[in-house]
C-alpha cells in the first residue's frame, strides 16, 4: 500500500525536521510506505539510502491485512502465533540482531544515522535495547513519522521517544 497524501506530507514534515541535522545516512524497511517515506527524506537529505529487511514490521501472515475487527484474538498478545507468521520468539530475535547491525552502522559515523522503521519494531527497540527517559511509557502503537533518539555510541539511552512535533500543524494550520 502507498502512502496516502496525508502520509506523503508527513513525510516531508519528518525530512524538513531532519534537514536541520547532520545526517549520513538512512535506512529503511524495505517495505513500500517506509520506503516512499525514505526516498522522500533523501530527497530533501542526500545521504546513501539502504534497505533492510530486518526492519521490517512483525510478519503476520495469514491473517495480515485482516481488519482487526474481524480478528477472532488479540495479535498482539505475548503467547499470539499467527499461522505463517512470525512468533514474538522470532521476530525480537530479528529485531536484536538488525539494532546490533544499526549500532554498528551509526558507530562508524560522525553524523546520524536515520532509521525508517514500523511501529512494533520501535516499541521492541525502546523496551528492549534502551534505557527511556524518566517519566517515559510507550505503547504499542506508534505516530507516524514519529522521531526517537537514541544517543551512542553505545546507544544505550533514548533522549527522544516518539515526537512528533513537526506534524503540530499543517501549512494550512490543520494538524497533519
Amino acid at each position: 500500500m502507498a502512502l496516502s497524501a496525508r502520509g506523503v506530507e508527513q513525510a516531508r514534515r519528518l525530512a524538513a525536521r531532519l534537514a536541520q541535522r547532520r545526517v549520513d545516512a538512512i535506512v529503511s524497511s524495505d517495505l513500500r510506505r517506509a520506503v516512499m517515506t525514505a526516498e522522500t527524506l533523501r530527497d530533501r537529505i542526500p545521504v546513501p539510502l539502504t534497505l533492510d529487511p530486518g526492519l521490517r514490521e512483525r510478519d503476520y501472515g495469514d491473517v495480515r491485512g485482516t481488519p482487526y475487527a474481524d480478528l477472532a484474538t488479540d495479535i498482539f498478545a505475548p503467547d499470539y502465533s499467527p499461522p505463517n507468521g512470525e512468533t514474538w520468539a522470532a521476530f525480537h530475535a530479528r529485531v536484536a540482531e538488525t539494532w546490533t547491525r544499526m549500532q554498528a552502522i551509526a558507530g562508524r559515523m560522525d553524523g546520524d544515522l536515520v532509521a525508517v522503521t514500523h511501529g512494533l519494531v520501535c516499541h521492541a527497540i525502546a523496551t528492549r535495547h534502551v534505557a527511556l527517559p524518566a517519566g517515559t511509557s510507550v505503547g504499542m502503537g506508534w505516530t507516524h513519522t514519529s522521531v526517537t533518539e537514541i544517543d551512542g555510541p553505545p546507544y544505550g539511552v533514548a533522549r527522544l521517544v516518539d515526537c512528533s512535533a513537526h506534524l503540530a500543524a499543517g501549512s494550512d494550520g490543520a494538524p497533519v
